[in-house]
């Protein structure tokens, strides 16, 4: 598939804020990207004439119930068999913060069984009971697994910001171990916090800014084509967005969020 041919479906709903930075960043990587409402989708397009599904960061529905519990369960009444079809296939679906918290209650994420009926997982509000908007640190763990990280070598810190007040990633206390260990047999372990030294957080606040379990802040399915992480790679794409950028000597032209990005149109042009 040539470059110029990927079409990306960039959907959203009331309360989504964070579609056009994306939409600017898929562009940037050279594909088509169109920013389609729910309800459009529903009604007049087919969710399998699109290359790649994005869901991205705000507040759908004012986050109400639980963040991303309204879109999720929506999404699934309206779309399941479409958006069954469109992960069995093979292709890339991006969850960013909100849109990751709307995969996990979609049953998408982790996805050990495909998807499934009831949340497997959870992101509960943060340890620290406020809002966090920060920058933080990440440790990429995936092997190779997940095509959205390919362009990251297993072990390499990337740095991006999160904005999130219910971004703490967990499992029922009784799973916990069960689950935690499919994560690294499956190879859905892709992003943890960690420090400026690559050290991991251990739960400590702020280099892990939610308490989230095991510092994870980024999975994927055990096929690598459904990733959602808490931190904004659309945030962290330009060298001019970055929290240093008037203190170096040269800007950077990408930052690190860009790999995310460029790492999903190659494996579709090389998927054909």
């Amino acid at each position: 598939m040539k470059r110029e041919d990927i079409n990306v479906c960039i959907l959203r709903v009331g309360g989504t804020n964070c579609d056009a930075e994306t939409e600017r960043a898929f562009s940037d990587v050279g594909v088509k990207a169109e920013i389609v409402h729910t309800n459009k989708l529903v009604k007049n397009r087919n969710l399998l004439d699109y290359d790649a599904l994005v869901f991205p960061g705000g507040f759908s529905f004012g986050d109400y119930v639980r963040a991303g519990a309204i879109w999720g369960k929506g999404l699934i009444a309206k779309l399941g068999h479409d958006l069954e079809r469109f992960v069995e296939e093979g292709k890339p679906v991006l969850g960013i913060c909100n849109g990751f918290q709307v995969l996990v209650e979609g049953g998408f994420l982790p996805g050990f069984e495909g998807i499934s009926e009831y949340p497997k997982a959870a992101l509960a509000p943060n340890t620290s009971t406020k809002y966090e908007c920060r920058w933080v640190y990440l440790k990429h763990e995936n092997s190779g697994k997940c095509i959205f990280t390919k362009n990251i070598s297993k072990g390499k810190m990337v740095s991006m910001p999160v904005a999130h007040a219910e971004g703490r990633f967990v499992f029922s206390k009784e799973r916990e171990r069960d689950y935690l260990e499919k994560l690294y047999d499956n190879d859905q372990l892709v992003f943890r916090y960690c420090d400026e030294r690559g050290e991991y957080a251990e739960g400590k606040y702020p280099t892990n800014p939610n308490g989230a379990f095991h510092d994870i802040a980024g999975i994927c399915n055990p096929e690598g084509n459904v990733f959602g992480l808490m931190p904004h790679p659309e945030r962290a794409y330009y060298g001019w967005q970055l929290p240093e950028w008037t203190r170096r000597l040269e800007m950077l032209k990408y930052g690190d969020g860009r790999l995310i990005f460029e790492s999903m149109v190659n494996y579709l042009m090389k998927k054909g």
